[in-house]
């Protein structure tokens, strides 16, 4: 397309974009303000038959997908999502939104509202607005003011709306990605808005593998702990090993990924939940414990990996150390389980729609992409090995290291450069040159 073509056809598409600013906020409060809570996956049918009417009102057509037999799927939260798609004139490729429906628990420290999606100084808060219900809403800016402009467009544009990110994606992404939804045949590019800044473009990310640990020990009465076997200090054994040979091992390592922040360059485990002896008590509960020595005590280990690692070096990394205590410490049992596992993924700098958002980030923000690599997983990651679709990347407004905080939030004007990023990449790539 010319110079002087393409600025015909893009004027009125900015104007639209600026035309949409209360419809953006408006649209991205809404959204705040349906609780999609994950954990147990509230209210994922609520929003879904909310962006459908929106959805289809712009001429989409609209498909409420259940995955059925997924984790944490039942009829009391059953694990809905939303797959809208516009046709355009003509036969081209198809440019996919992806954006996950679901939040992370509230946690304390807020001063604002969660789910009250207040606009303070140019800021809307609550939990997802960031991550990223600021970023489906812009996908859907963008997506309508471009379809409204360009009617003509050749190809096809797709929303998608997908549940359980925050919990691995099985209930959404995965899913859909199983049932044919992402295969290149259908759609060929995809943009997943999520909050890596507006002036990044993000490849991929790191790997995961989740674990239990569990030490074992012998019951006995409190007063007499050498008559038992404590197995929370069999626990505090293997967390001594952890951070006396494993946390500097992993801190000495570093990636050539361009992962951010920069302590993600390393690998990092991070123990996300202990408990040893009893079980809690319900809250109202006003007894006082038992006096026994611990015959159990668990533990959940998160370790996140480099693309240079292997997921079987990563698991007999901790294995062996486990094994270490079995000849160090007398009575030493345990049993590890593995709970999920991720590997790394990661698109090519060169791939089409890593050069179409890099380029259209230089020219709305006047300097050029950055590109990362994101610290945690995300959707990608089904895209890419279920879908084996590569043309893939994550690209939005927000913060990154707002996501899960307290007091979340999205900036008005970074959504609003974000749009028009989207937008212009969808006239890159779906209006005829």
């Amino acid at each position: 397309m010319t110079n002087l073509l393409q600025q015909a056809k893009l004027e009125p598409l900015l104007s639209e974009i600026s035309s949409r600013r209360d419809d953006l906020i408006l649209l991205t409060q809404d959204l705040i303000r349906i609780p999609t809570l994950n954990p147990p996956g509230k209210n994922y049918r609520e929003i879904c038959e909310f962006l459908d009417k929106r959805l289809t009102k712009s001429g989409f057509l609209t498909e409420l997908v259940r995955a059925y037999g997924t984790p944490g799927d039942s009829d009391k939260y059953p694990r809905w999502n939303l797959v809208a798609r516009r046709d355009g004139a003509g036969a081209g490729d198809c440019v996919h939104f992806n954006s996950h429906i679901d939040v992370v628990e509230v946690g304390s420290g807020w001063t604002q509202d969660p789910f009250g999606g207040a606009l303070i100084d140019g800021r809307i808060y609550g939990r997802g607005a960031c991550d990223m219900k600021g970023g489906l809403a812009a996908s859907i800016i963008a997506a309508e003011a471009f379809i409204d402009t360009n009617p003509d467009f050749m190809g096809s544009i797709e929303i998608s709306a997908t549940g359980d990110e925050e919990s691995g994606g099985y209930g959404g992404v995965a899913y859909l990605a199983e049932k044919g939804y992402f295969n290149p045949k259908r759609v060929q590019h995809v943009i997943i808005p999520e909050p890596l800044n507006k002036d990044r473009v993000c490849l991929g990310h790191r790997g995961g593998w989740w674990a239990e640990i569990e030490t074992f020990g012998e019951i006995a009465h409190g007063s007499m702990p050498f008559l038992g076997d404590c197995a929370v200090r069999h626990m505090g054994a293997v967390i001594n090993k952890f951070e006396t040979q494993l946390f500097p091992a992993m801190a000495a390592r570093r990636t050539e990924m361009p992962v951010v922040p920069d302590g993600a360059r390393s690998s990092t485990m991070n123990i996300n939940s202990i408990h040893g002896g009893q079980s809690e008590q319900d809250e109202d509960f006003t007894g006082l414990p038992a006096h026994c020595v611990p015959d159990s005590c668990r533990i959940v280990i998160d370790r996140r990996f480099l693309v240079e690692e292997t997921l079987d070096g990563v698991r007999d990394e901790v294995e062996s150390l486990l094994d270490e205590l079995k000849t160090e410490r007398p009575k030493f049992e345990y049993e590890m389980r593995e709970l999920n596992s991720v590997l790394p993924s990661m698109t090519d700098r060169d791939a089409p729609i890593a050069v179409s958002v890099a380029k259209q980030i230089e020219i709305v923000m006047g300097k050029p992409a950055e590109f990362v690599a994101s610290p945690g997983t995300y959707d990608q990651k089904h895209i890419d090995r279920i879908g084996t679709l590569k043309n893939c990347v994550a690209y939005g407004p927000g913060i990154l290291e707002l996501a899960h905080k307290p007091d979340e939030y999205v900036g008005v004007e970074d959504m609003m450069d974000s749009v028009q990023v989207m937008a212009r990449c969808l006239a890159d790539i779906l209006l005829q040159k």
